[in-house]
């Protein structure tokens, strides 16, 4: 059960990370800076996946279909958890 929630709590910091990463990509970001070579180094693994799958265009999406995707586990475990505690 702890299990869950530690995954919840991770999912949940990692559309965080994602929403930095889209909003940092909306300026020109100092890529030698040490946090935003990590968050770059921490998201570009799921994101680059979808932006093959979708090309891009003007505007990139694939935060919001990552995102998406992420708030569907998130469902499925918290569906799981109020299961367990009946």
């Amino acid at each position: 059960m702890s299990l869950l929630y530690l995954i919840d709590w991770l999912l949940r910091i990692y559309v965080f990370i994602i929403i930095i990463r889209a909003i940092i990509s909306w300026f020109s970001p100092n890529y030698s800076n040490p946090l935003i070579h990590f968050i770059i180094i921490v998201t570009e693994p799921i994101l680059s996946p979808i932006r093959r799958l979708i090309p891009t265009r003007r505007i990139d999406i694939s935060p919001i279909i990552v995102i998406l995707i992420i708030e569907l586990i998130r469902t499925q475990i918290l569906n799981a958890i109020i299961k367990n505690l009946r």
